[in-house]
């Protein structure tokens, strides 16, 4: 997940006192304490009046701003950053083996790296504003798998920062430079989001710590805020910004689809302002945007992911916004209401804003879409779906350890409000199932999985998506070390048969139907895992015919390892543990990407 930086503009007059007399601070230090230089007449007069207005913002920055490092508890430590290891390191298994029919290719994990030792908040005349917990550089963690010439495996990790433009800026000026703009008080988030603009050109930082995702041979990785970086696969070389040779100009989901068939991308970007969201399809080659349309949305949603079906795309509209009046109104930029709506929109691949036909659902933020396909006449849509949104926390940023803390409490220990919302375990995340019918309207929805576990994260075998699929597999969250931790913590996977009821539970109040059966593959303790991908086998012949792969961390011995787990023999222990040469932080989205042997000549 990103942090949902959208191009912010503001309009209008302040109304807000407190807003308005904040800012009469910013214009009088400018024009009373800082003295223009003497221009002689040779001098290009544009450039110099440039520079000296970036060193007087710059000045009026670093005197009224004070950065500071937001505190990691010690059961946080894994989420704290760490420094590029350099050129690529041979790495061995510690338990078991790779096994033989394994596939060639790289592993690539993506996440929150923040320069310069963590996030940070500032403090100033505007108020207090704050990095959320998704924000901060990206960072990839490769593991690359090759047969040497006697067909045994060499194994190797590196790791680097994704380098997008605002990276280097603040790399060169080798300080934290940009101002937090999403969590705080409203003054602060203005002044941070002008004066990010007037002295940089963006109102946010360029990330790319949300996900990868490859498109006609090329790797990407993206955050919501802007367009997808391309990086070399091997060396991991930030490479440039891909706009589909400019015909896309905003945002970009961090899930694009492939749509089946035809290898089509398919995707979203979100702004906010006007148009909200637009919809996209880029050719199979890369090279064409075939498809652009506005859907016409009357608020800004915060969509993070896309569905697609062999005829449709499946769009989330879901009630967390980014509302500028809001902000300017002194309430929150970012912010789920849970007593908004929330609909699933069904569009023809290529259809406009009137061609999308859809479905008002329960309330609710689903981050993550599992998987969506086409039944006879119904759509059916799974994700991960909860009562409330991760993202951004607490309104301003208040209590916010507190407010994370009982929000991921178990669920079976939460307590309701009398109107039925509730007040711990708000956070829990469980599988569930949309049906809509294209030809009645009508909708089913209920939960597929029960409360014992909360779940996200969501993958399956990638040749599924948008067909009939009958498993899934999700990170698992542990409830009761992310609710001491106050950040989410994943202490085992789990595996979904979609096509098989569970038999062990009996039926429980808020069902609408039986729970499918879950097969769970546990880690030790303390152990806790990120950016599961599913590696199909060569010549598999089931849908589950291959292997989970995953990050894992022991906070007790702080060493990072690789596992490798059969999906065929879920609850067995990994079939390979390959050890690594330093901690990798807990992170977000990772993808596998096979290739031949002769592929890593140059590794």
């Amino acid at each position: 997940m990103s942090s949902f930086p959208y191009a912010l503009q503001v309009n209008g007059n302040f109304q807000n006192h407190s807003i308005s007399h904040s800012f009469d601070h910013l214009k009088t230090f400018l024009s009373s304490t800082i003295k223009l230089p003497k221009i002689s007449v040779r001098t290009d007069i544009a450039k110099t009046l440039k520079n000296t207005s970036n060193r007087m913002l710059d000045a009026f920055v670093d005197s009224a701003f004070q950065f500071v490092s937001q505190p990691l508890l010690p059961s946080q430590k894994n989420f704290a950053p760490v420094e590029e290891i350099g050129e690529a390191i041979q790495v061995f298994c510690t338990e078991g083996n790779i096994p033989e029919d394994f596939r060639a290719g790289v592993y690539i994990r993506n996440g929150s790296n923040p320069l310069f030792g963590g996030l940070k908040s500032t403090t100033s005349i505007f108020g207090r504003s704050s990095h959320i917990w998704v924000e901060g550089e990206g960072m990839l963690h490769a593991i690359y798998f090759v047969k040497d010439a006697r067909e045994d495996w060499i194994i190797s990790y590196k790791n680097r920062f994704v380098e997008s433009e605002t990276f280097k800026l603040e790399k060169q000026r080798n300080k934290p430079s940009f101002l937090p703009a999403i969590e705080g008080n409203s003054p602060a988030i203005i002044a941070a989001y002008l004066l990010n603009m007037l002295r940089f050109g963006v109102v946010n930082k360029k990330t790319g710590s949300t996900s990868i995702f490859e498109h006609s041979g090329k790797l990407y990785a993206v955050s919501e805020n802007h367009l997808p970086l391309e990086f070399d696969l091997l060396t991991l070389e930030t490479m440039e910004e891909w706009g589909v040779n400019g015909a896309w100009d905003r945002a970009f989901t961090s899930h694009p689809k492939k749509a089946p068939g035809t290898g089509e991308l398919v995707i979203i970007g979100a702004d906010a302002q006007k148009p909200f969201i637009v919809a996209g399809v880029i050719s199979a080659d890369g090279n064409t945007l075939s498809h652009k349309v506005d859907l016409k949305f009357n608020r800004a949603t915060l969509t993070h992911d896309i569905g697609v079906t062999q005829k449709y795309n499946v769009i989330i509209d879901h009630p967390l916004t980014v509302d500028v009046n809001r902000l300017v109104l002194g309430g929150p930029l970012i912010k789920y209401d849970k007593e908004g709506y929330a609909r699933i929109g069904v569009m023809p691949r290529y259809g406009n804003a009137e061609s999308v036909k859809w479905f008002d659902v329960e309330t609710n933020c689903a981050f993550h879409i599992l998987n969506s396909f086409e039944d006879k006449n119904e759509v059916v849509v799974r994700g991960c779906r909860a009562l409330e949104s991760m993202i951004p926390g607490p309104d301003h940023g208040l209590n916010k350890f507190e407010w994370f803390s009982r929000g991921f409490k178990p669920i079976e220990m939460s307590k309701k409000s009398s109107n039925g919302f509730t007040q711990e375990g708000y956070l829990f995340v469980r599988v569930y199932e949309w049906r809509l019918n294209m030809e009645t309207g009508d909708v089913k929805e209920r939960n597929l999985t029960g409360t014992d576990f909360a779940m996200e994260f969501p993958r399956i075998n990638e040749d599924f998506t948008g067909v009939k699929h009958k498993y899934g597999y999700t990170q698992v969250v542990d409830s009761m070390a992310s609710s001491s931790c106050g950040m989410a913590k994943f202490g085992g996977l789990a595996k979904l048969y979609f096509e098989e009821q569970d038999k062990t539970l009996p039926a429980r109040e808020g069902t609408t139907g039986p729970l499918i059966k879950v097969e769970y593959h546990r880690f030790e303790a303390n152990n806790f895992c990120t950016g599961i991908v599913f590696v199909s086998k060569h010549v598999g012949v089931e849908e589950d015919d291959g292997w989970i792969v995953s990050y894992v961390h022991n906070e007790d011995t702080n060493i990072s390892q690789v596992h490798i787990i059969d999906a065929r023999k879920f609850s067995s222990k990994a079939v390979a543990k390959i050890t690594l040469p330093q901690r990798v932080p807990y992170g977000f989205h990772g993808i596998f990407i096979p290739m031949p042997n002769q592929a890593f000549q140059n590794l």
